[in-house]
């Protein structure tokens, strides 16, 4: 599936993307498959953040709202058509986000599919409120592989290498800055900070529904993902930390929290740990600026734990940033 299919982009606008995690791979996907010649540079590939993550779609306590909104139900409509292909790692899953303090719904959650309260027998012991939708869930380390494949149909190059800063990619017309955390030193930002993020990868012990608490800005999140034979377990989102060393303990905890709410998960065959680093601040950073070289740097970044979510909303409105700068003869 193509995406931004209502504009397309003059053949010599040569962009080198920087960064290949969720909002790199994606939004150099979406100015390839636009008409537009792209490199991407990055120091990972894929990305380790984005690789780290469980994934649902969902916005996660990211600002501006109306943009973000905006961003994710784009998101959303793609990840909805991408479902159907099975190759993608991207799956429409029902099951339960739930609180212990009788919370509303979050606004994005009741437009989705099958919305509805939960029963009091649905619930798990200490749980006072939750709801049924259906979501895509999205295997990360399949679904970058995916993006990656439409990068080398597309003809992209990916040169894996560190950049010290963005001038180090070169005199190029347009750069865009999708290094995530990175952008802390390489903009630089010093808005920017990490919230650290720890997942458990086990076996899955035959679950098909996903179960999400609403943990507010508690540190200690509880939420399992099945995606096949495995199960991503979480989490954590520790603020200000960026250290991607396994916390052991972190994850006896994550364990534990989840095999409270589904039993069946304490005996399940610990297969990995992805751990990332959530580049987050205040207000994610999607905008144009043009350095004093000429260059146009364009910026997506910051999107804190909505990486994901917001991937395809921010990759287009990026390529309209670049479409409206060419069109005029730049």
């Amino acid at each position: 599936m193509r995406a931004f299919e209502s504009t397309s982009l003059r053949s010599e606008a040569r962009v080198v993307v920087v960064g290949a995690g969720i909002a790199g791979l994606t939004t150099a996907v979406v100015l390839a498959e636009a008409g537009a010649s792209v490199h991407v540079v990055a120091e990972q590939v894929p990305g380790v953040t984005s690789l780290a993550a469980g994934a649902m779609w969902g916005p996660y306590l990211a600002e501006p709202k109306d943009k973000v909104d905006q961003w994710g139900q784009r998101s959303l409509e793609i990840f909805r058509k991408l479902a159907e292909e099975p190759s993608t790692g991207v799956r429409l899953t029902i099951g339960i986000e739930a609180s212990r303090t009788a919370e509303a719904p979050p606004d994005w959650a009741t437009a989705l599919p099958g919305f509805r309260p939960c029963e009091p027998a649905e619930l798990p012991a200490g749980f006072s409120a939750g709801y049924r939708f259906t979501v895509p869930l999205i295997d990360m380390p399949t679904y970058l592989t995916y993006l990656l494949r439409r990068l080398n149909a597309a003809g992209v190059m990916v040169e894996q290498r560190r950049l010290g800063s963005l001038g180090d990619v070169g005199p190029e017309p347009v750069i865009v800055n999708c290094t995530g955390l990175g952008a802390e030193n390489l903009v630089p930002d010093p808005d920017l900070r990490p919230i650290r993020g720890q997942h458990v990868v086990v076996t899955n012990p035959g679950l098909t529904e996903f179960f999400s608490e609403d943990t507010g800005l508690s540190p200690d999140l509880l939420c399992f993902y099945p995606h096949g034979d495995t199960v991503v377990l979480g989490g954590t989102a520790v603020d200000g930390e960026g250290d991607l060393a396994p916390d052991g303990k972190a994850a006896a905890n994550i364990r534990a929290r989840c095999a409270e709410v589904e039993p069946r998960l304490a005996e399940a065959r610990v297969l990995e740990h992805r751990i990332g680093a959530r580049p987050t601040r205040a207000r994610v950073r999607v905008e144009a600026e043009r350095a004093e070289d000429g260059t146009v740097v364009l910026h997506n970044y910051g999107h804190g734990g909505a990486g994901v979510t917001l991937s395809w909303g921010c990759a287009e409105e990026v390529a309209s940033l670049l479409t409206a700068d060419w069109g005029d003869g730049r």
